[in-house]
């Protein structure tokens, strides 16, 4: 039986200013189900950052729902929606002495007293992060004189001592090189695999998408659609993805190639 930790009906996502409501997309249904590796693509400017905040309750959607653990997002408290989901940003940390293990500890905040008190259940859900995302030899280097591909590992280590079913990731892979992409990707596909977790995320790297992902959200001017890559693959979705003619799908290759 399938368990779905999120979903959406018929949302619509964008923005209100003085002027008005300002839609990006709208009719947008997606179900993320535990023990999943779901990517989320499209061109750029499409609204993907935009649909993850909308949906981890950043900013409110323009009209639709979101349900989080079958309740609407909306009726959950700051506190209480830090243990359903995590969210991992490419923002830039601040200068700071702490180390990879402070860092990481740091996501154990939802659960901690008012003066911030580690448990010995808190030590060992830090511990356990660190394990499974294979950084132990890094745990007492400061964070700031780590590379970026180990840095990014620490931040998913740090959502993973959150310990929460949804984890969400906004273009984790930016700024890396292939090795740590490709490293980035297989790591996350383990945890939810795994770990029976499901983890959301927006890449550009569709091709590695394609190969690892189980499922994939595929963003357009006109749809929003969620399916298998084989099965987006065999319905055409990844020829209509980008509007230049220099650019097509070989779905023989199961890629992009340029002309």
């Amino acid at each position: 039986m399938k368990t779905f930790i999120l979903k959406t009906k018929n949302l619509t996502i964008g923005y209100a200013s003085k002027k008005g409501k300002i839609d990006i997309a709208s009719n947008i249904n997606i179900e993320l189900e535990v023990g999943k590796l779901i990517t989320l693509i499209g061109g750029n400017g499409i609204g993907k950052s935009t649909l993850l905040k909308t949906i981890t309750s950043i900013i409110p959607a323009l009209s639709g729902e979101v349900y989080l653990s079958d309740k609407k997002i909306e009726t959950f408290s700051t506190e209480l929606l830090s243990q359903y989901l995590s969210i991992v940003t490419t923002e830039k940390l601040p200068a700071s002495n702490l180390t990879v293990s402070e860092l990481i500890a740091l996501g154990r905040h939802p659960y901690t007293n008012w003066i911030g008190n580690l448990t010995e259940n808190d030590l060992n859900h830090i511990q356990n992060a660190i394990n499974a995302t294979n950084i132990s030899h890094l745990q007492y280097k400061k964070y700031s004189e780590i590379s970026d591909g180990q840095l990014q590992k620490v931040m998913i280590a740090r959502a993973l001592a959150q310990d929460t079913p949804l984890i969400i990731l906004d273009e984790p892979t930016t700024h890396l090189d292939l090795f740590h992409k490709v490293s980035v990707f297989k790591l996350l596909k383990q945890l939810a695999n795994e770990n029976n977790k499901c983890i959301l995320f927006s890449t550009h790297d569709i091709d590695l998408a394609i190969q690892l992902s189980d499922e994939m959200i595929v963003m357009t001017e006109d749809f929003c659609v969620q399916d298998q890559p084989c099965n987006l693959i065999e319905k055409g979705v990844f020829d209509s993805l980008f509007k230049d003619e220099h650019i097509v799908f070989d779905k023989t290759y199961g890629k992009f190639i340029v002309k």
